[in-house]
């Protein structure tokens, strides 16, 4: 595990080393064990590595036998040993043992195609010097990040944004349309970023340059969710239970200690399963828990952990929030409103303390409808309401003042097709933001159609339910779940695996028919079924809960004007940004007892982000080691064995 970055001058303007270094130590977190750079001329690859496997030789950047090829990696491939044992059998040979240099023979062997070979979760670089070619490829999930942008006639990319803000040199301009996904959607699109000229490289995709020409992207890999009735539901089980043991199994190759986020539901625990059958020592499990109650998922985590004797470890939280954000809005390197952001960065402390790599359960609701969403998509989809009935209650909805009782869901029940799931998904719609903005920023953050990308996304899928999950695979999963679980393991210098999106689950899941996955008001049918008999059936039959975060009522135990002083100072109304009598709104609600616990925490993140990115100057390096110890949580651990 690496944060990489790179520069490539397309018309031949000269990389210094210095440049490198200052992109890699804005991503000392990522790797703190090692630095390592290559510069020829008009290119330079650098990176920072958090040594996992091969401790001894995996310094990068990893060279082929002649030096010609050139790569730097952030992630781990999982399949390298068999892919080692190919490429020896071809007449290659290795410098090291580690999982980088199978790309670089890869390269040699299949040229950019070797992506298609690869098993795991990454971001790599690597630089032809006989083709005078780069090429930067991105993992199948969007596990591990990639930025990019084009600036002075300069390629830049590196594995955070903040990496490409600390040369100097690139403009900071807010993104317009990523703000107003920002607050539709919780994320930045899944193309852009919130600085305008800076882009995502897309899961799936790779990004081809050479001197003189503009960078090409392409997509080597996409996800079809079609599926194959030929099989019964016992053969669907076996096949399920099977891959979902190698895909354990393979995310378990480490040269250090591995543990497991821990959470009691139904995918983290039959990853923690998985782990415990194929493991001769007790595996170390991580958790978080509330002092609300309403929140707290401990004791079924707890259960779990007694199940597969776990050496268990929990941390129940009480955190000052105050004093915890200025290090959030660093490591989190975009505005994000997902608040559960906060548990994740203190699991992952929690867990730093123990292992260098964890294995999660994230990407199970997806593949497997897991979401209650989905349930009541369906019973949307069974409800006949006539066309005048619609129109009379968009209208009716569209007069009710902003903050009433009913004015939502009447103006909810007005609506059809995709538009009416988008609308449940969507946070801030246009009249919304029409209000929430300034009125010189309106008209910037509304020029779009915010739902137009995501409708297009709906329709590339014939079945509804399949339509769901191919959006929520293409958008909420990388930009949200898998972002936050980067960020918040990172910022505390250990990898993240994700067995349940190793792309072979993946493919096979999408095949598995929808009726199978949801029937009537059950979720993950399927997923339940292959897990009886190796979770007890308290887990499987429990409801969902999801990883909801008390935030309400940590805001109002904060300082008094706490709220107001961030979100209304000076500074931020100075940035004319936002119609500050619209949040004074907000925060009245707020305090006379209305939800809007994630509008607020994405106001928090834009403001924070504001602060140390936008307003700055420059970005100093700032090392994990240097910030972690001043967040404030009253925290209490415990261990369980």
């Amino acid at each position: 595990m690496c944060g990489i970055a790179g520069i490539f001058g397309l018309s031949g303007q000269p990389v210094r080393q210095h440049e490198l270094e200052r992109m890699c130590d804005a991503l000392f977190a990522r790797g703190p064990d090692d630095a390592g750079y290559y510069v020829g001329g008009d290119i330079g690859l650098g990176m920072r590595r958090l040594s996992i496997i091969d401790l001894s030789t995996g310094h990068q950047p990893v060279s082929n036998e002649d030096n010609t090829v050139q790569v730097v990696l952030n992630g781990e491939i999982y399949n390298y040993r068999d892919l080692r044992k190919d490429l020896l059998a071809r007449g290659h040979s290795f410098r090291t043992t580690s999982d980088t240099e199978v790309i670089v023979h890869l390269y040699e062997e299949y040229g950019v195609d070797c992506v298609q070979h690869l098993r795991g979760m990454f971001g790599f670089a690597l630089w032809d010097t006989v083709k005078r070619q780069l090429l930067v490829a991105r993992d199948r999930a969007g596990i591990k990040p990639l930025y990019y942008g084009e600036f002075g006639g300069r390629l830049l990319f590196a594995s955070e944004l903040k990496a490409l803000l600390a040369l100097g040199t690139i403009e900071r301009e807010l993104n317009w349309d990523s703000v107003s996904h920002l607050f539709a959607f919780l994320t930045t699109p899944r193309d852009q970023s919130i600085v305008k000229g800076v882009h995502k490289l897309e899961p799936g995709c790779l990004l081809i340059a050479r001197p003189g020409q503009a960078p090409v992207v392409s997509r080597y890999w996409d996800v079809a969710f079609e599926p194959d009735h030929s099989r019964s539901e016992a053969q669907v089980i076996d096949q399920l239970r099977g891959l979902l043991e190698e895909s354990v199994k393979l995310c378990m190759i480490s040269d250090v200690p591995l543990g497991a986020f821990l959470s009691g539901g139904i995918d983290s625990s039959s990853v923690v399963a998985t782990m415990a059958r194929l493991s001769e020592q007790p595996i170390q499990t991580f958790s978080i828990g509330f002092r609300e109650q309403a929140y707290d998922e401990s004791i079924h985590a707890r259960d779990v952990a007694k199940v597969f004797n776990t050496e268990h470890h929990e941390l129940i939280l009480d955190p000052d929030i105050s004093g915890f954000l200025e290090d959030l809005a660093w490591h989190l390197d975009e505005p994000l409103g997902d608040s559960s952001a906060i548990p994740t960065y203190m699991v992952s402390k929690l867990a730093a303390g123990h292992v260098k790599v964890v294995l999660s359960g994230d990407g199970g609701d997806e593949l497997f409808a897991g979401y209650d969403r989905y349930v009541v998509e369906q019973k949307d989809r069974a409800r006949r309401v006539p066309a005048p009935v619609r129109g009379l209650s968009r209208l009716l909805g569209n007069m009710m003042p902003e903050g009433m009782k009913g004015r939502r869901f009447l103006q909810h029940l007005g609506l059809t097709g995709p538009r009416r799931y988008l609308d449940s998904v969507t946070l801030l719609g246009r009249n919304q933001q029409r209000a929430l903005f300034s009125d010189e920023i309106a008209p910037h953050v509304l020029r779009q159609d915010m739902w137009h990308d995501l409708s297009q996304c709906l329709a590339k899928q014939d079945h509804w339910l399949s339509a769901l999950q191919y959006l929520d695979f293409k958008h909420y999963l990388p930009l949200d779940i898998l972002t936050k679980v980067d960020r918040m393991s990172m910022a505390h210098s250990i990898e993240a695996r994700v067995p349940l999106l190793d792309h072979k689950l993946v493919e096979f899941a999408a095949t598995i028919p929808p009726e199978l996955k949801l029937q009537g008001g059950s979720t993950k049918h399927i997923f339940k079924q292959a897990l009886r008999g190796i979770l007890p059936d308290s887990v499987l039959d429990r409801r969902k809960q999801g990883f909801a975060v008390p935030l309400g009522q940590w805001f109002r135990k904060e300082p008094k004007g706490f709220l107001h002083d961030l979100l209304l100072s000076d500074r931020s109304r100075a940035r004319g940004i936002f119609n500050s009598a619209y949040i004074e709104k907000m925060l009245g609600m707020h305090h006379s007892g209305r939800h809007l616990d994630l509008e607020l925490w994405t106001l928090i993140s834009f403001e924070l982000w504001c602060r140390r990115f936008l307003d700055s100057p420059a970005v100093a390096p700032v090392r994990a080691t240097e910030r972690a110890s001043t967040a404030n949580f009253g925290a209490i651990a415990h261990q369980y064995s």
